[in-house]
């Protein structure tokens, strides 16, 4: 890498190439000299990198603003390319509903304003626009308040630049900035207030959301402090200051208008009303649903701005590094502001990390970056991760479902990582617990989870200091097949179907075998099982054993199991097998359904059998199981979409090609010439049946590819209906399960309370000084100690009601993840299954799934 290069892109940082200094007007002096003897063959090659790191390194901002001011004192027309350029980019993304290049092309016109490259009269533009666009869209007369969530956040990107030059503004533009001031109060008391229980990580914390403020509401109380604070930002480089002189002779630059899109027509009946804000949320999400972990006295030194602002810096290293996980820790630990933030870090981090509905990332992602944290801070940022991991465990069981799994895939990850080393006698206390209580199944869970990563005795090892914890261990996987004696029915049977298989014997000689020998004997259920048992025993060895058998003999387990409730024996012939290894029978279950051998409505009918359902609350393992067939529906419809998407294009490409052939070998038929007074084909017959060929292919290949597209669309219908009849299963199996069990509404029409009004939960120490570093920063005991030994309460909740909590816990979290695929069938859901007569707490939990709010409650 070139040398302006590398100064270019680490302007700002503590490194070498500044001799260690953190003084910024050196590092941009010393880079603006560099690139000043580089700008005359490499002036392109500049402005499109100080372009890409604005917007790759939005926290350094301010720096790039100032380079290019400087830039802009000798070359006029590279501050007036950059400003064009950012314009532009703003108004691009407006148009293609960029959020994130939306907010940073606003904060670096912003950042550019200060460095006077950019008229403060722009800028006010710039925001009123949008704030007009945001008044327009919930004027109930004449917006569409569907998209509330499009105007919420043109507001908040507004509000969000304000920290980076509101100070010149209002120094330069006070009345105009006093004026947009009050639109944006006017605003925020016209809104709708915006709260989503179905994306709040703690259940109980959904109830509280509707009197609080929401996110927009506390940016604004955030910025009003600031405007009281005299617009004193600590986490904001202010570099431009240092460089005030010099810049201010500089040519400041107007911006052209800008519009923002159209919003679609407002729909009519109130389901698509609701549809289409569902839909709307997606494009333009919420950023951050902060998770506080901590006490309010690790972050009380970090003021209301400074925590917003430094939240944003996160968010943007990690959205642009996804995928250079060294790179992100490595930015991450060194943002451009002068306090520690290790305890904001991690909550920003976990509160991605069980971001409802999905996190923006893949959940690997996070957990390697919180990795490679405690690696390059190893004095801080452990222990700051263990005092979050027991903060979350004390508020395990009002945990949604779907953090409560993400928290125990990423925590059992996590420790994987580091020799599997927790001090797990904190936690011993778990093991008196009643089965149900979700701290112990928590623990269940993540030893469960270890031993799949590592092995049975390592991790038994790892507990050795809570012996008692042994109990909740996983079994020792390995196979439990039926016929290990010659005194077992079906021993003979399972040792002849070996020997053919051994004898590479193909699936049409044994079909024929199993039938006559078998199914005629002893009935096809015992057929099933002597074959299946055998199958998989031969398959145990491995993966890829498994894989092979599947393959080969697939069409064998296919005619033993055409019906579906011989499929359902099929799952339970797997799940007794592998009984002993959760991850087996998840594994096994998965491949066959990939193989077609079982259907999606077989391992939703297994699911819901009474066994698995006396599980629901104490095991993850039918709820693995049936996420993986969900999964797995949902994938084969996002693939169509994609292939669909793709044969349109190519659809579109092969009738431009058959046109373009058509129009030529037509325009060159037409083309004559005059022979001794008559008219004549001009082209050589040669040449017009070469172009007669090229449009006869192109046409051909036209048609070929809209049957490809019609063949896929037909398969796409095919897997919609599917789909359909999927969750209609699905929910019928959800409501006949909880109908049972779940309390009556009292007479009066109150709903029951599943849980008690205070929970005395399990006190966590977060200033104990445990092997993991936990940070001790008073040195003092928590009250909840008492002689060295942690105090502890009951888990007083029922197990029917903890069964409920589960379950209906589930019921949301599915319908909030698959709310895509559910919302087009929502019509026939409450036709067939959310009638008037259905319990209030399934319809709510559906409907929280689904962010749609429920009247009658």
């Amino acid at each position: 890498m070139s040398s302006w290069r590398a100064l270019l892109l680490r302007v700002g940082d503590k490194c070498p190439e500044y001799g260690g200094s953190v003084d910024y007007k050196d590092h941009i002096e010393t880079c603006h000299s560099t690139l000043s003897r580089e700008f005359d063959h490499s002036k392109d090659e500049i402005l499109e990198l100080l372009l890409q790191c604005a917007e790759q390194l939005p926290h350094k901002i301010p720096f790039y603003s100032v380079l290019v001011g400087l830039i802009n004192l000798e070359n006029e027309d590279f501050g007036k390319d950059i400003v064009d350029a950012v314009h532009s980019q703003l108004q691009d993304a407006l148009l293609s509903e960029d959020c994130n290049k939306i907010r940073i092309s606003m904060r670096f016109l912003t950042a550019l304003m200060c460095s006077k490259l950019v008229l403060p009269s722009s800028v006010i533009e710039v925001f009123e626009t949008l704030l007009a666009s945001a008044l327009l869209t919930i004027d109930e007369e004449v917006g569409n308040l569907s998209w509330q969530p499009c105007a919420d956040f043109y507001v908040t990107c507004i509000l969000s630049s304000l920290p980076w030059g509101g100070t010149e503004l209002i120094e330069q533009m006070p009345e105009e900035f006093d004026r947009f001031i009050v639109q944006i109060q006017s605003y925020l008391l016209v809104r709708k207030r915006s709260y989503d229980n179905s994306f709040t990580a703690f259940e109980t914390d959904g109830e509280k959301s509707v009197t609080e403020k929401d996110f927009l509401e506390d940016l604004w109380d955030r910025i009003q402090a600031l405007s009281s604070n005299g617009w004193k930002v600590d986490s904001v480089p202010r570099p431009h200051l240092s460089f005030e002189e010099q810049l201010v002779t500089g040519k400041s630059y107007g911006l052209p208008p800008i519009s923002c899109p159209k919003q679609s027509a407002s729909s009519q009946s109130a389901i698509s009303r609701e549809k289409d804000n569902y839909e709307v949320k997606l494009k333009y999400p919420q950023r951050l649903r902060r998770l506080h972990i901590f006490p309010s006295s690790k972050t009380e030194h970090i003021q209301p701005i400074d925590r917003f602002i430094v939240e944003e810096y996160l968010l943007d290293v990690l959205l642009f590094f996804n995928g250079c996980r060294k790179e992100c820790a490595s930015y991450m630990a060194s943002l451009p502001v002068s306090f520690r933030y290790e305890y904001l870090m991690a909550e920003t981090i976990f509160s991605q990390l069980m971001f409802l509905p999905q996190p923006p990332f893949r959940p690997i992602y996070y957990t390697l970056v919180i990795i490679d944290l405690c690696k390059a801070l190893p004095g801080a940022f452990p222990a700051v991760v263990a005092g979050a991991v027991r903060a979350l465990f004390d508020r395990i069981a009002d945990l949604d479902m779907e953090c409560r799994t993400r928290l125990i895939l990423w925590f059992s990850h996590h420790l994987s990582n580091f020799q599997y080393f927790w001090p797990w006698e904190e936690w011993a206390h778990v093991k008196d617990l009643p089965r149900w209580a979700p701290q112990r199944v928590f623990v269940q869970e993540v030893l469960e989870r270890e031993v799949r990563l590592s092995y049975w005795d390592k991790i038994k090892q790892s507990i050795e200091n809570a012996p008692a914890l042994e109990e909740l261990l996983p079994p020792k996987s390995g196979p439990n097949f039926k016929y290990n004696s010659e005194d077992d029915q079906g021993y003979a049977l399972s040792r002849e179907l070996r020997i053919m298989i051994r004898g590479r014997k193909i699936a049409r000689e044994i079909s024929p075998w199993v039938e006559e020998n078998i199914i005629k004997v002893h009935g096809s259920k015992f057929a099933l099982e002597v074959v299946i048992q055998t199958l998989l025993d031969i398959g145990s060895k491995s993966f890829t054993h498994l894989i092979t058998v599947l393959e080969r003999y697939g069409q064998v387990i296919t005619k033993l199991c055409a019906a579906q409730d011989m499929q359902v024996l099929l799952i339970d012939e797997v799940s007794s097998y592998w009984k002993n290894s959760t991850q087996m029978t998840a594994i096994a279950i998965d491949r066959m359904m990939g193989y077609r051998l079982i259907c999606n409505l077989a391992i939703i009918s297994w699911v819901f059998a009474l066994p698995n359902i006396e599980q629901f609350h104490v095991s993850d393992r039918p709820w693995e199981v049936l996420r993986n067939a969900i999964n797995k529906t949902y994938n084969r419809i996002t693939d169509l979409r994609k292939e669909i998407r793709i044969l349109e294009k190519g659809v579109s490409v092969a009738e431009e090609t058959a046109l373009k052939a058509l129009k030529e070998f037509e325009a060159a038929e037409a083309r004559l010439e005059v022979v001794d007074g008559q008219p004549v084909q001009a082209e050589k017959p040669g040449r017009l049946k070469r172009l007669k060929g090229y449009a006869e292919k192109a046409k051909e290949e036209e048609v070929s590819a809209r049957e490809s597209l019609e063949a896929k669309e037909a398969l796409f219908a095919r897997a919609l209906e599917e789909n359909k009849i999927l969750f209609v299963s699905l929910y019928k199996s959800f409501t006949n399960v909880l109908m049972e069990r779940l309390p009556p509404v009292s007479d009066n029409g109150d709903l029951p309370k599943l849980r008690p009004e205070k929970i005395d939960a399990m006190s966590v120490d977060l200033e104990e000084p445990p092997s993991m570093e936990v940070d001790h920063d008073n040195g003092q005991k928590d009250e909840s100690e008492s002689n060295g030994e942690r105090v502890t309460h009951s888990y007083d909740i029922k197990e029917q009601d903890q069964w409920c909590l589960c379950t209906l816990g589930y019921l949301k979290a599915i319908s909030r993840q698959y709310a895509t695929e559910i919302w087009p069938h929502i019509e026939t859901l409450e036709a067939e299954i959310f009638t008037e007569d259905i319990h209030p707490l399934i319809k709510k939990a559906v409907l929280s799934g689904l962010c749609r709010k429920m009247v009658e409650l």
